[in-house]
């Protein structure tokens, strides 16, 4: 079995925007913790950072599931494979375990980068394939447009936010969902519910959080420098939340709260 999809691997220690020693020193922690699964992108200026922190773990390489994300300015023939091949240079490896498309084209033809993205695996520099923040209409499109499988769409997911369009999407399409901003980069800490309903299961605000993410069949992406952060955002496989506490959480999504708005990003897309 591929050890990206094995269970204990459905909680990755995110990169962004660590550089240098402060991601070395955090990358160390949560390898030290138990962290096996990592995700870092073009975009964000780390890969060389990045594969020098988790060569320094001494872990072997099969033990480790490894993401990275080509940025769009790469989505072309002239340009998509060199960078792919420069991402896995700074990474120290021969093949990502996941590879994605960072946003889908902002020229709205998402065919193109799709088909390169399958090149890239054809070519054996990914064992697996995907997307990040594609709309639930984009992931239909997707599903038909290559032979392999997506293996996940890597989106904002968090309680603050319904994305249950998306959710159905997954279902239709078979290509699941994993988060990123899963504490909503601290909004969700403004909103006392979340404490209330950890303190009966001896957790903390955010442990209940992420592990809402997952009872809704959503990998999870977080990134923290400090260790005891670190560690509490791994230990979230020891309870489970009830099926009252899930439902006072989803009452929480029509808050609404988006992290990544156009505002922020550009090309982020038309959400469905």
């Amino acid at each position: 079995m591929n050890i990206c999809f094995q269970n204990s691997y459905q909680r990755a220690f995110g990169t962004f925007p660590l550089k240098g020693d402060v991601l070395a020193q955090a990358v160390s922690a949560a390898a030290e913790i138990g962290y096996r699964a990592f995700d870092t992108a073009q975009m964000y200026g780390n890969e060389a950072d990045t594969g020098a922190a988790l060569r320094a773990t001494g872990l072997p390489r099969e033990a480790l599931c490894i993401t990275t994300k080509v940025r769009p300015e790469n989505y072309s023939d002239a340009r998509f494979m060199a960078s792919v091949e420069q991402s896995l240079k700074d990474l120290q490896l021969d093949q990502v375990d996941i590879l994605l498309l960072h946003w889908p084209d902002p020229s709205g033809d998402i065919a193109p980068s799709l088909r390169l993205l399958q090149q890239a695996q054809d070519q054996g520099l990914a064992r697996n394939i995907g997307v990040s923040n594609f709309t639930a209409k984009m992931m239909r499109a997707a599903r038909g447009l290559v032979d392999a499988p997506l293996v996940t769409n890597q989106v904002e997911f968090h309680p603050l936010l319904n994305q249950n369009t998306l959710l159905a999407a997954a279902t239709e399409t078979g290509i699941p969902l994993s988060s990123y901003c899963s504490v909503a980069r601290g909004e969700v800490f403004k909103y006392p519910l979340f404490a209330q309903i950890g303190a009966g299961y001896g957790k903390s605000a955010a442990q209940v959080v992420l592990r809402w993410i997952l009872q809704k069949g959503v990998a999870i992406n977080t990134m923290s420098t400090k260790p005891d952060n670190i560690r509490a955002n791994f230990e979230v496989m020891d309870f489970t939340l009830s099926s009252v506490d899930m439902a006072r959480i989803e009452a929480m999504t029509e808050v609404g709260f988006r992290v990544v708005t156009k505002a922020l990003v550009p090309i982020a897309p038309e959400w469905d």
